[in-house]
């Protein structure tokens, strides 16, 4: 069991900052936990004494692992990253 969880925030300007953090939550409040995330104009993350806010319009897309077995209904799950070709 991952006890660990890892965020990478891909940004427009296509820089990227990664995080590892502990678990926040068990894998059956996930869905309400992306929600709040999600609701906000801001990711917010504390590390290392530090605030960072992140305005939502700056992220082109977050990656987060390991996947939690529980997942919102509207995830498609047991896809595969496709390289352009």
């Amino acid at each position: 069991m991952h006890e660990n969880r890892a965020l990478m925030v891909h940004f427009n300007d296509a820089t990227t900052l990664s995080f590892i953090f502990p678990r926040q939550v068990d894998d059956h409040s996930v869905t309400e936990k992306i929600k709040q995330v999600l609701s906000g104009e801001q990711l917010v993350i504390e590390a290392d004494g530090s605030l960072f806010v992140i305005p939502h319009s700056s992220i082109k897309y977050m990656q987060t692992y390991p996947a939690p077995s529980a997942l919102p209904e509207n995830v498609i799950s047991g896809a595969t990253l496709k390289a352009d070709s």
